[in-house]
């Protein structure tokens, strides 16, 4: 500890400009990962369509370039670049170089925005290597550039154009990000879900990165453009569904300077896939504008069965989870001045929303339902059937629960537990067979890290109900295991294990077994996804022995061909090379396994986070739903990628 003599001015650290940003990045874009990554193209992409609603710009491009680098552009009224009157500098480098600067705080510029803090364009700038930004405006072209926010000169003409709009160009930083490959299918999935949301609006994606000359460049340029809003956003998320009603639920309306839209269609799904956005920007905590629709629609289905359910069926009292079974449904609102938990906006929390949506909803649902009395029935059929069959099944799920996990203190016999206490410290690894699980707890670090061997495949928990899954041996002893309890009895603050990793085998059903257990953590478990928590080992493929004393681990079969290739390049020999192969995690002896999978020093782990809701949701609907025709149209469109072990 300093003495109180060494505490002086001078340990007092001043950070000026965007020095703060590149400091402490997950401050302002949430990490430094391919999420941070990626939030920077959002911010960009977010101020673009604030133009747009503003009536400004109709149409906004992303381009994917091959310096890794990307562009994005409007043909907006494009960023002011007069001279400030008291900063006396261009009213463009304010934008792109002070935090807190811009035109989303007068309530003039923008009625509507979806960035509040004014911090998009400089926070970009600032974790860029490097930031060229052109204006197109008065017939003029504008351009200044910058390296990590720094501008390398003032703001100058360049050219003369007939067009308006602003194009930003940037390069994340290398120092910064542990990535800089820009996801093509994630970005062209949050275009089309913009698409949706501000209809009109032309979305266009192009990937210049790669050589176009053997495959379709229609498959890396896309352009979205969509006329029905949330209605057809919903249809698109049913399309791998069996839907319960013929006709969307939508409506469209302002009440209060908030525009509420809200769209609602019933599967024959046991899950729920409820979506939030304000203004343009997707929620995934939800928010006011959800309490308010589920509010809405709890009312609107509880007046409905007491007014046209059979006398016999009245009695029976509905539960929110029995109202939301199965429903999609999608809620979007617009407003001046919208409160986010974070600069990420992961959370509304604008009070009087709730009470817009509410009636917007309630007013028109409860119209929908008269108009429409063969998709009422239908609907109401399936909320009863839900809440019969959650009643029928509540007494063997408690008992489960009650008896299985949370009343009896005893852990799985198969497990073996590590002595540290600390659930930060502590690793759970969840182990397929027997073979590879021996080899694990003797091979293991006892003092932080647990081994749960686990037999067979877990079951679907995308078709069953919580008491089927707990049913399940494997997975009862996993939940027992992990401490935190599962369904309504969650606790996070139980959960005894801040790493699960799962350690499969690297064939086909080791890759099974992992897709079941990720279904039930996305399914039942998801905050431990959220938080980053659960992990995917990755073991060798090939031991390479290169000497008497040297050999090395070699993880797949791509990185096989790398080396064997240097070797050629080296000695300008084909020769043989002396490897072993393991098929499986059992074929490796304990000090194998703790040199390959188990050291923190030496290991690699994949932890699984969630990048896009929607999509994740998606392919849990097609990979693991009862559908069967969705499934092969994925497997046929996607043979080519998969990785066979013949």
């Amino acid at each position: 500890m300093l003495d109180q003599d060494q505490y002086s001015a001078t340990n007092i650290t001043i950070l000026k400009g965007l020095e703060a940003v590149r400091k402490r990045p997950a401050m302002y874009i949430g990490g430094t990962d391919v999420n941070g990554l990626h939030h920077l193209v959002w911010e960009i992409v977010d101020n673009s369509i604030d133009e747009a609603l503003a009536g400004y710009a109709d149409t906004i491009i992303v381009i994917l370039n091959k310096d890794k680098s990307i562009t994005i552009r409007d043909n907006g009224r494009g960023i002011p670049v007069d001279i400030h009157p008291e900063e006396k500098i261009s009213a463009l480098q304010i934008a792109a170089t002070v935090l807190h600067a811009g035109g989303k705080f007068d309530n003039k510029t923008y009625r509507v925005s979806s960035g509040l803090h004014g911090v998009g364009l400089s926070v970009t700038n600032a974790l860029s290597k490097y930031c060229r930004i052109k204006v197109f405006k008065d017939n003029k072209i504008y351009f200044q550039s910058y390296k990590k926010g720094i501008p390398d000169d003032i703001v100058r003409e360049i050219g003369y154009t007939s067009e308006n709009g602003t194009e930003v160009t940037f390069l994340p930083d290398d120092e910064i990000f542990s990535t800089l490959d820009f996801n093509f299918k994630l970005i062209s999935n949050r275009l089309r879900q913009h698409a949706y949301l501000n209809s009109g609006i032309n979305f266009v994606l192009v990937d210049n990165r790669t050589d176009m000359t053997n495959q379709s460049k229609a498959s890396k340029n896309v352009i979205y453009r969509f006329k029905g809003g949330l209605k057809s956003y919903v249809k698109n998320l049913n399309s791998v569904e069996k839907v319960i009603q013929k006709n969307i639920f939508h409506v469209k309306k302002s009440i209060d300077d908030i525009e509420v839209e809200v769209a609602i269609q019933y599967t024959e799904d046991i899950q729920t896939n409820e979506i939030a956005f304000a203004n343009n920007v997707l929620n995934p905590d939800g928010g006011t504008h959800l309490s308010g629709l589920r509010m809405a629609l709890t009312r609107s289905i509880i007046n409905y069965q007491n007014e046209y359910a059979p006398e016999k069926e009245k009695s029976i009292k509905l539960t929110g989870d029995d109202i939301r079974e199965g429903l999609t449904a999608a809620v979007a609102v617009k407003l001046s001045n919208p409160q986010f938990e974070g600069q990420t906006k992961g959370k509304l929390n604008n009070v009087e929303v709730t009470h817009a949506v509410r009636r917007v909803v309630e007013e028109s649902l409860s119209y929908f339902l008269q108009e429409n009395p063969v998709d009422a029935k239908l609907i109401l059929n399936k909320i009863l059937l839900a809440s019969k069959a959650r009643a029928a099944a509540k007494a063997a799920r408690e008992s489960i629960i009650k008896k299985s996990i949370f009343d009896s203190g005893d852990l799985p016999s198969k497990l073996a537990d590590c002595s540290d206490k600390d659930p930060i410290k502590r690793e759970l690894f969840i182990v397929e067979g027997d073979s590879a699980g021996g080899s694990a707890k003797t091979g293991r670090d006892r003092n932080f890290q647990a081994v749960l061997p686990m037999f067979g495949k877990p079951i679907n928990s995308e078709r069953y109900r919580l008491d089927r899954v707990l049913a399940n041996i494997a997975i009862n002893d996993l939940i027992k295991a992990l401490g935190c309890g599962i369904g309504e009895n969650f606790d996070i603050k139980k959960l005894r294990y801040h790493k699960i990793i799962l350690m499969s085998d690297a064939d086909v059903d080791g890759s099974h077994i992992r897709t079941l257990m990720l279904t039930l953590f996305y399914r039942h478990l998801k905050p431990l996804l959220d938080l980053g928590y659960v992990y995917i080992s990755q073991p060798p493929l090939y031991k390479v022995i290169l000497s008497a004393n040297r050999s090395i681990w070699v993880k797949d079969d791509k990185e096989m061909k790398k080396i064997e290739q240097e070797i050629i390049n080296k000695t300008g020999k084909n020769q043989p090379i002396v490897k072993q192969r393991f098929k499986g995690l059992g074929e490796m002896n304990p000090e194998q396994l703790w040199e390959t999978t188990l050291n923190p020093q030496t290991r690699t782990l994949k932890r699984i986070t969630i990048s896009d809701g929607e999509l994740a949701n998606k392919m849990f609907d097609i990979l693991m739903g009862e559908e069967v025709m969705p499934r092969r149209l994925f497997i046929e469109e996607n043979s080519n990628l998969a990785e066979l072990d013949i």
